[in-house]
């Protein structure tokens, strides 16, 4: 999956696969994807102003995530 680079300090880079309803981040520990994620997530992720506390807020408890990296 490609992902973008994003400007945080805990996040490096963030991608979507819309098919599959599939976020991907990027952290300095790893790479985690979330699954059943709707495409407005991604969204609003990518046009927070601060990234790292977008995901905390809206995405860390609310979808499983999966260490891939």
């Amino acid at each position: 999956m490609d992902r973008k680079p994003v400007i945080s300090s805990n996040l490096i880079s963030v991608g979507y696969d819309e098919e599959a309803k599939t976020l991907e981040i990027e952290f300095k520990n790893g790479v985690y994807q979330y699954l059943n994620v709707p495409r407005n997530v991604y969204d609003a992720l990518m046009q927070a102003p601060s990234k790292g506390r977008h995901f905390h807020g809206f995405i860390r408890d609310k979808f499983t995530p999966k260490k891939i990296r």
